[in-house]
């Protein structure tokens, strides 16, 4: 069976989008899909795949899989990519709107420049906090918020747990260009005696109150450029130590991200996406 799919980025955290109205049916072998799609030398390459679906209660649903094949809940970077993608391709027309995830329902505005998407706002919903929902084996320690002392590779961390429908752990480091993200944070990823359901794993370097450096180690992905989610949660954790304003850049290896924790409790993303190139795949290739 062939099938059309999108190669998208945003800043440089890649994804092959496929319409999952169109090829519903390769959501069963999913996994596997997103393994053989994902690897960069036998496969077209890139962080994962996501399924744009139709949605009940929006104006499209997200199916994340990741370059390991597991699901996410939640990718904010490739919420912008579905936007850019529903939008571009005149499946929805709306400058706000309604896309669906594992995390629910995210609200998204569009900025259009030439009938194309320049730009999405997108509202991540509050943090999650709460030991227990992020999830996390820990004591509420800071009233209302932990941190989380570890030791990984001989090197000791303190990791402040968040949540934004995916789960998190920041760690602020002096000099995050010298971090060995690999070897730090592929052992915290999958410390499940504290992370049940494994973590992203953030390091942070301040560089002002409205400016923090970022680079991650994505659950089911390894190290990528860039992580939306990642750069919401370490925005709501420099908040919570008290290190940053409430409007913060996030520079990442792939660009920039702009973040507000704003008083009504939500988080607010904004960042571009872009449209690679389109292709053709055959299953009797990729799921052989």
């Amino acid at each position: 069976m062939r099938f059309h799919f999108t190669k998208m980025q945003a800043l440089g955290n890649d994804y092959i989008l496929i319409d999952g109205t169109k090829y519903g049916e390769l959501t069963a072998d999913a996994e596997r899909l997103a393994i053989t799609m994902s690897d960069r030398h036998f496969g077209v390459g890139g962080d994962g795949i996501i399924f744009v679906m139709p949605s009940e209660s929006a104006d499209a649903r997200m199916r994340i899989f990741n370059a390991d094949g597991s699901e996410a809940e939640m990718c904010g970077n490739g919420i912008r990519q579905v936007a850019k993608y529903i939008y571009d391709k005149g499946i929805v027309r709306k400058k706000e709107m309604a896309i669906d995830s594992g995390a629910g329902v995210k609200a998204v505005v569009i900025e259009a420049e030439g009938g194309k998407m320049k730009s999405a706002t997108v509202n991540m919903g509050a943090p999650i906090l709460e030991t227990d929902l992020i999830p996390v084996k820990a004591e509420m320690n800071r009233g209302s918020f932990a941190v989380v002392s570890l030791t990984s590779e001989g090197r000791d961390f303190d990791f402040t747990p968040v949540s934004m429908g995916n789960p998190h752990a920041v760690a602020f480091v002096s000099e995050v260009d010298e971090m060995d993200v690999a070897k730090y944070g592929r052992p915290v990823e999958l410390m499940t005696n504290v992370f049940p359901r494994r973590t992203n794993v953030e390091f942070i370097e301040m560089v002002s109150p409205s400016e923090i450096r970022m680079r991650v180690w994505e659950r089911g992905s390894g190290e990528t450029l860039a992580c939306g989610t990642g750069a919401s949660a370490s925005v709501v954790a420099a908040v919570l130590n008290g290190l940053t304003g409430r409007n913060v850049t996030v520079h990442l290896l792939g660009g920039d991200l702009f973040i507000e924790w704003a008083e009504n409790g939500r988080v607010y993303m904004t960042g571009g996406a872009e449209i690679a190139f389109e292709g053709e795949g055959d299953t009797s290739y990729f799921l052989k």
